[in-house]
């Protein structure tokens, strides 16, 4: 049997557990997609300077001001959201189809006997800001690290005895670790150190089958409560407040198996383990919008919009399990620890509790109209990197998430363009969205979205009916794991989400 020896090499402290899913959960839930009615969707978003649709809810009330009948509306939508994945040299490709609700509406309209003021609209709407749904895996052999190199680098770099490993930082991945026998502890020159029966001896190359499966579900939606006021047909102004809700689910299975030890192609302790994880964050929050639009001649519209952060309460639930599959091995070489199946899980999720102030946004936009159709365009201001996590409990702090964030992400402008051609009560429409890269590092991946969008409609005195089609397009990259000084995996994903969506509306 091929002799146990265990290296120790003090690295510095390992980021914790949750740590960079924190800092990843900033930018998902403050980065919304392009959203609205089909007919806004087909202009590619953009809205602030328009007017005339419910969108302007979420975007610019100040638009609302231009509506001279009273509306209620509903939109349903198709979206199939496609991940093309390269782990090495091998490429796969994966995703799911969601029939989904985008947007809803009620406008009522109030007409004012004022000569300068001349009326006001409240409305009631639903919006769909973000779709998480997504699906992926991929599977390949390799020989840098291992998730147990993790479990070594967490325990070593905190210094951590088994007694933490089996009390408060048993919800942690390496107290599972230890728990199902993958990380071992021992004694070093009377300090205690971690390593395992699974690492590979100095010098030596270990190979690994890996495989990861990443499913995500849930979406982030607003119901705004809006007005917004015409005054002499020039100035328009209006304000939202929003309620926004969130609910986010992703179950994460890892596994490894098939070691292989250049040394000893005999030593096989262990057949395989497996990671099941389970993340579980849900919560609501709120919002404010203000916004104006100018129209200083018949043919062209300018409009600014200021949305305050929102202002998110949530609950994240987190569960784990490790299962070791063991070649039936003597642990300690001495006949007393025999190994097979072994498991660790947490006993009850574990539950946080924490605020997100996501980013404010600035947005200013310019259309130009004629009797044939318009052109319209706007430039979003955001600041990533001033997403914000704070907790009441005592004793809870996100500072080291707050400063990643702040040194990850970064101040961006994201643009939307968009026109229109009308000919008596059709419409032929067409739009690109770009949302710039977020991150500060260039790091040779392009996580800018574009996306490009047409469709049609048909406007009468008594209906509406808008179709439009949009795809998405950007790049990811997922590791599952990091460690210290040593090479972790990545898998590159090429994303590409494509939606159809329909809105039906009845002027009154």
């Amino acid at each position: 049997m091929k002799k146990i020896l265990f290296t120790v090499t003090l690295l510095s402290i390992a980021q914790h557990a949750f740590t960079q899913g924190f800092v990843d959960n900033a930018l998902l839930f403050s980065r919304n997609q392009p959203t609205g009615s089909a007919r806004i969707l087909a202009l590619g978003g953009a809205q602030v300077s328009l007017g005339g649709d419910y969108s302007a809810a979420l975007s610019n009330p100040a638009g609302l001001g231009m509506y001279n009948r009273s509306e209620v509306s509903f939109s349903l939508g198709f979206v199939n959201q496609l991940n093309n994945i390269q782990y090495g040299n091998t490429t796969s490709e994966e995703g799911v189809n969601k029939l989904s609700i985008p947007g809803f509406s009620y406008i009522q309209r109030q007409a004012y006997n004022d000569d300068k003021l001349i009326s006001g609209a409240f409305a009631f709407t639903f919006s769909r800001t973000n779709n998480f749904n997504s699906r992926f895996s991929y599977e390949g052999d390799f020989d840098q690290s291992s998730l147990i190199d993790y479990f070594i680098d967490y325990a070593n770099g905190n210094a951590l005895t088994p007694q933490d490993l089996e009390g408060d930082y048993y919800y942690t991945l390496a107290g599972l670790g230890y728990g199902s026998y993958l990380l071992q502890d021992y004694d070093d020159n009377g300090f205690i150190a971690y390593g395992s029966a699974l690492s590979p001896l100095p010098g030596e190359t270990r190979t690994i089958r890996q495989r990861e499966e990443v499913i995500r579900k849930g979406a982030q939606s607003q119901l705004s409560f809006s007005y917004g006021a015409n005054y002499d047909d020039v100035l328009f102004f209006g304000a939202t407040l929003g309620v926004a809700t969130l609910r986010f689910q992703q179950n994460q299975f890892y596994s490894e198996s098939n070691f292989r030890f250049s040394d000893d192609a005999t030593y096989n302790p262990l057949r395989s383990f497996d990671l099941d994880e389970n993340f579980d964050i849900q919560g609501s929050g709120v919002n404010f919008t203000i916004g104006t639009i100018f129209r200083p001649a018949d043919f062209v519209q300018v409009g600014l919009s200021y949305a305050t952060p929102t202002l998110y309460s949530l609950t994240d639930s987190y569960t784990a399990r490790i299962d070791a599959n063991w070649n039936n091995f003597d642990y300690f070489g001495d006949g007393q620890t025999i190994l097979n199946n072994t498991f660790s899980e947490f006993d009850v999720p574990f539950i946080s509790e924490y605020d997100l102030r996501t980013p404010a946004k600035f947005s200013a936009g310019a259309s130009f109209i004629s009797e044939y159709g318009f052109i319209t365009a706007d430039a979003e201001f955001i600041n990533y990197g001033k997403a914000k996590y704070s907790s009441n409990i005592i004793g809870e702090s996100y500072d080291q998430d707050n400063e990643m964030i702040s040194n990850e992400y970064r101040n961006v402008v994201n643009l939307r363009v968009g026109a229109e051609f009308r000919q008596d009560i059709f419409r032929v429409r067409a739009g690109y969205n770009y949302q710039a890269d977020p991150y500060q590092l260039n790091d040779n991946l392009d996580r800018t979205i574009h996306t490009i969008s047409g469709g049609l409609g048909i406007r009468t005195a008594k209906f509406f009916v808008d179709f439009t089609m949009l795809q998405m397009n950007s790049e990811g990259r997922r590791s599952p794991y990091f460690v210290n000084g040593l090479d972790s995996p990545e898998a590159f994903l090429n994303i590409k989400n494509t939606h159809v969506i329909a809105t039906v509306g009845f002027p009154f």
